[in-house]
């Protein structure tokens, strides 16, 4: 819709054979397939210290970050007060105004209760508008944006709950006319639901250990559309995410953790459409694609959500290649310096994006600042060759002092 959004992979379909001969075998698990969404700059890591970890976090040790990750997680968190600001450059090789920002902050109320905000704004830089002709309408910037509100609970010791309320905000075009019709900013209401795990093991060796395990499905809301057509809506990144965490502490300067993060998205995939001798879709009765392997995406949010655990055009296999994974590590030396590693996996047919991250972080008394910087290993990422940051406040201790 704009000249200048989140890049969204492409869906090639061909067909050699007429459709009496149509074989959907001979397409099926050979092609990209890539499941798109509206507003996916949901699903990106907003600070530094996850991005340091492969993007891991969903049982990481509770911070102010912990709205994206898992909001259970707050209800764990040792200080009273605290928040965290954000700021990651997106597409700095190319441009230099493209970026997401992310602040965050929560208030413990008791031992058991905690809630936290969060504000999220991805911005896309300033973008020249021209019409069919060439001729330039405008200058305009594009932007998005979500606002979350959360409430955790502990359930009992080692348990907690949260429940999260968002709104999203998604203006691409400015109001053009688009393809002949009027557009206008996207707007939807979600929420997550998410459950966090923590408790402390004793082994003979290990003076002190910690497993954690947590669950986030996010993002559980209305389409959302661009345009008045009511036809014409998209899905947003409803998502589950769940993982382990295990922490060691070697002494009392030395902590280790191991995380990893599994996630799939609960939207429908693209089936393959019937093509006839020339590559064109084949059309019937009704005006719709005829599919040739899949299932219709045309469904609403929840049966959406249930029907992308068996949807894949190419059955099973497929199913298991639209998992993909975050592992990372962190070593905290007397609180106060770390240093993390990670690795992001995603199957070449489903986005292809393989990366290496590493990360660093301090803490000194009231402040903290993590750093965070990706390698990537099969394709151009938006976020390679650049530095992200994260500042941290932790009010409770700036009252103690």
């Amino acid at each position: 819709m704009s000249q200048k959004t989140i890049l969204v992979a492409i869906i090639f379909l061909f067909s050699t054979s007429a459709f009496a001969q149509y074989n959907p075998d001979d397409y099926i698990g050979k092609q990209t397939n890539t499941i798109t969404t509206a507003v996916p700059f949901l699903t990106i890591a907003p600070d530094a210290r996850g991005g340091g970890l492969g993007d891991a976090g969903v049982a990481m040790s509770p911070d102010a970050n912990s709205m994206h990750y898992n909001p259970a997680k707050y209800a764990f968190i040792e200080s009273k007060i605290g928040f965290s600001a954000a700021y990651s450059p997106w597409l700095r090789a190319l441009v230099n105004d493209i970026n997401l920002a992310y602040v965050a902050g929560y208030y413990r109320l008791d031992d058991k209760q905690t809630l936290a905000a969060s504000l999220r704004f991805f911005s896309l830089g300033d973008i020249t508008f021209t019409d069919n002709a060439g001729n330039i309408i405008g200058n305009f910037r594009p932007n998005e944006f979500a606002v979350d509100g959360t409430y955790s609970r502990k359930f009992s010791e080692n348990w907690s709950g949260a429940v999260v309320a968002r709104f999203i905000y998604s203006d691409l075009t400015q109001g053009q006319v688009v393809q002949g019709q009027q557009t206008k900013a996207g707007t939807s209401i979600a929420a997550d639901i998410a459950v966090y795990h923590q408790r402390e093991l004793n082994w003979r060796k290990v003076d002190n250990a910690e497993f954690a395990f947590g669950v986030n499905i996010s993002n559980i809301g209305s389409k959302i559309s661009y345009t008045d057509a009511t036809t014409e809506k998209d899905f947003i990144p409803t998502n589950l995410k769940f993982g382990p965490r295990l922490t060691v502490d070697l002494d009392d300067y030395n902590r280790l953790s191991f995380t990893a993060d599994i996630n799939k998205l609960l939207v429908p995939t693209p089936p393959i459409y019937a093509q006839d001798t020339l590559g064109n879709p084949i059309i019937d009765d009704d005006g719709n694609k005829v599919i040739a392997a899949g299932m219709d995406p045309n469904v609403s949010v929840v049966s959406g959500m249930i029907q992308s655990w068996y949807d894949a055009p190419d059955g099973f296999e497929e199913e298991m290649r639209e998992f993909y994974f975050s592992i990372g590590t962190e070593y905290w030396y007397n609180k106060t310096f770390a240093i993390r590693a990670g690795f992001f996996y995603e199957d070449h047919n489903k986005g292809n994006r393989k990366y290496f991250t590493l990360g660093a972080g301090l803490r000194y008394n009231v402040f903290g600042l993590d750093f965070s910087y990706l390698i990537p290993m099969e394709q151009q990422n938006p976020m390679e060759n650049t530095l992200r940051f994260t500042l941290i406040f932790d009010l409770d201790a700036f009252d103690s002092q």
